[in-house]
């Protein structure tokens, strides 16, 4: 397969899940010759859904890819996944293509994962064009579906086409520019007259589609204001401008389980969407960290990033790569500009569903793959050796919720935590981490959904069961007056006995002050070299502090007096005596819980502000302000952790999945008295029952 650039058409298909975008892929393959058959979703046989768990969910949760010839042009395909839980993967997957086919669901219209890909489309500069789906079905509505388009999505839907029939009647469509109607049997298109009930409606709408389409063009425009023709070619090349400058979005109609429109579809694709010399330039910085745009030149040296990485059992660990500037031959070395290592490869490949082939060589623009890789993750940038560039990376959707696991099989312990790690080689918006307060293993991601197939995959990958529950709260324990006590070990048995003496001031610093220890000793009552086993003794003790074994910060030790014996005491003697110290002024020096305080922002919808607010404040959490950003509200908050470790779910629920947040740690602040009691009890009750 000869992949020059002014050939390639890279194109991600992107939608709400169950919008037929796998379904589309399968029609677009089919019809290309490359198979002889057209895998359905529903009996888990697609080329694109490939992993044991898409064909178990009947959904996409992995970008693949496909490079199929269409009229002597490649069409590189790239099926993103649809669901919230996967969504960050189409994100992460869509910088590397040129454009967009933004699948509409004719029944639902546009639904959020649908309006954020188009968002994530815009971020990049990329040309979208719309293919109106399933209008096949009963509840279709291709007018109600484009009015939601029109509503909802930019740059502005155009429309390109008319059904013939409706619902089960659906057999064609009629394209407004070539005047045609195209009617399907078995996948195949037969030029016909248009209907002539049609005629008015045809008229009315190409009519108003020469006006959108001239639009683009400041001459065509003029000449269409004045009454003057317009030949279709010249439309055509209205068109092309247009959809590539984004100054408009063409929508299209079909079905992909009935394959009608399909071809048409691929037809605009090669005609009208860039190719990669066309598209805009990539931000990155240079060897100096100097930000430049990159345009995809082939007479520059290679520069190009990996996107995605596929761990495959077969193949090991597939890296796949947008080339940006240069040629790549099937063997050779690059240079990871992210971790400074040379990297080495021995043959290059595209990605065809699960299948890889070997090619010889690929232009700027296209996107290939390489195995086994060592040092090279998804986000890495790999250039030639006089040519370090380091791409900017796409991040990945922020994990939203986390849960602790655990072994269910002992012995297994060890294999959590390795095998976790080997999965976020290939899911970037999956992330681990060890508390080392709670000494519990995280993983978090964008939803449930999200964290499920995660430890199902680890499962059947790896053999490692593991069970999920709730994570602890990390809270701690602070004082609020200041007292002086003394703390006194002393021990006689046979020989030397054990002496240390020492008295202390304990007192609260402001939140977030840590820990403070003041040498006050004068006179030498406590010999100089004893007075770190003192502060030794406080550090060490304060880890579990006197309510429920949280650690104790935010306090101020002052040594200020003390006594010791010339043969008995000792440094373990004194350090003993700091931790007496340390828990008899902790006791009496009014001991409190901290809680961690989070800052979250939720994105919404103005709709669902007061719901979202009032459940926030049902939360305790203060609400700071909102901000604005274009139809969107964003509400800002501090909101107790324990409050909000599972409200991904809740958030969902009540914007029907419209909302998004982040949070991240603000500080930490007193819990109230009644809700630290019920804390205190059940820490108690845990600890006895674990002896």
């Amino acid at each position: 397969m000869n992949l020059e650039s002014e050939k390639v058409r890279n194109v991600a298909l992107v939608a709400h899940g169950g919008a037929g975008k796998t379904s589309l892929a399968e029609a677009m393959i089919f019809n290309s010759g490359e198979t002889n058959r057209m895998g359905r979703v529903e009996d888990g046989n697609t080329i694109m859904d490939y992993d044991e768990e898409e064909r178990k969910r009947s959904a996409s949760i992995n970008s693949s890819f496909y490079q199929y010839k269409w009229k002597k042009n490649i069409i590189s395909l790239i099926d993103t996944p649809g669901d919230q839980n996967f969504f960050s993967d189409a994100k992460t997957s869509l910088p590397a293509a040129d454009g967009a086919v933004v699948v509409i669901e004719s029944a639902s219209g546009v639904e959020v994962r649908t309006e954020q890909a188009v968002q994530f489309a815009k971020d990049n500069e990329q040309p979208c064009v719309a293919f109106i789906n399933k209008l096949d079905q009963e509840r279709s509505d291709y007018r109600k579906a484009f009015q939601s388009a029109v509503d909802q999505l930019e740059p502005k839907p155009i429309l390109l086409q008319l059904p013939l029939g409706e619902k089960g009647d659906f057999k064609g469509v009629v394209d407004l520019i070539a005047n045609k109607a195209f009617v399907y049997k078995d996948g195949k298109a037969t030029a016909t007259d248009i209907p002539a009930d049609m005629a008015d409606d045809v008229e009315a709408e190409r009519a108003e589609l020469i006006e959108n389409i001239a639009e683009a063009d400041d001459e065509l425009l003029e000449r269409y204001l004045e009454g003057g023709e317009i030949a279709d070619s010249e439309l055509i090349k209205a068109l092309q401008t247009g959809t590539k400058n984004r100054q408009f979005m063409p929508v299209l109609l079909g079905s992909a389980t009935h394959n009608i429109g399909v071809d048409l579809l691929s037809d605009f694709i090669v005609n009208c969407m860039p190719t990669p010399l066309e598209r805009k330039p990539f931000k990155a910085k240079d060897s100096s960290g100097n930000e430049i745009e990159v345009k995809v030149d082939a007479n520059a040296p290679l520069a190009g990033f990996v996107f995605k990485t596929i761990v495959d059992p077969y193949a090991g660990r597939l890296s796949v790569f947008k080339i940006v500037t240069g040629t790549l031959t099937k063997d050779g070395s690059l240079y990871n500009v992210n971790k400074s290592a040379k990297e080495r490869y021995t043959q290059l490949l595209i990605l065809q569903g699960k299948e890889q082939k070997t090619i010889d060589q690929a232009g700027p623009g296209t996107i290939v793959a390489f195995a086994k890789l060592k040092e090279t993750f998804t986000g890495d940038s790999l250039c030639a050796d006089n040519n370090k560039i380091e791409f900017e990376k796409t991040k990945p959707i922020a994990p939203v919720i986390s849960f602790a696991v655990e072994a269910t099989k002992q012995g297994d312990e060890d294999k959590i935590y390795s095998s976790l790690t080997r999965l976020q080689e290939e899911d970037s918006a999956l992330y681990l981490s060890r508390n080392a307060e709670t000494k519990e293993i995280l993983v978090s991601g964008v939803g449930m959904i999200h964290i499920e197939a995660t430890i199902e995959k680890v499962k059947r990958k790896f053999n490692v069961e593991m069970a999920l529950k709730a994570p602890k709260v990390p809270y701690r324990e602070t004082v609020k007056k200041k007292v002086r006590v003394q703390g006194r070990h002393k021990k006689q048995s046979g020989g030397h006995g054990q002496f240390g003496d020492c008295w202390i001031q304990m007192e609260p610093l402001p939140r977030g002050g840590g820990f403070e220890f003041v040498d006050a000793i004068v006179g030498g009552s406590v010999p100089r070299n004893y007075i770190p086993a003192i502060e030794k003794g406080i550090v060490e003790t304060a880890v579990r502090g006197c309510l429920a074994g949280f650690p104790c910060v935010d306090f101020k030790v002052t040594l200020d007096d003390g006594s010791y014996h010339a043969v008995d005491s000792s440094e373990m003697a004194f350090k003993i005596a700091g931790a007496l110290a340390f828990k008899k002024a902790s006791e009496t020096a009014g001991p409190v819980l901290l809680e961690p305080i989070m800052k979250v922002s939720v994105i919404a919808p103005d709709d669902f502000t007061g719901d979202i607010m009032g459940d926030l404040n049902s939360r305790r959490g203060r609400v700071l302000g909102m901000d604005s950003e274009g139809k969107y509200q964003i509400i800002n908050a501090n909101v107790p952790m324990s409050e909000i470790l599972m409200y991904a779910s809740d958030l969902n629920s009540m914007t029907g999945a419209r909302g998004t947040f982040t949070m991240e740690l603000s500080h930490y602040d007193e819990v109230p008295g009644e809700i630290a009691s019920k804390i205190v009890e059940k820490v108690k009750a845990e600890q006895e029952a674990a002896k």
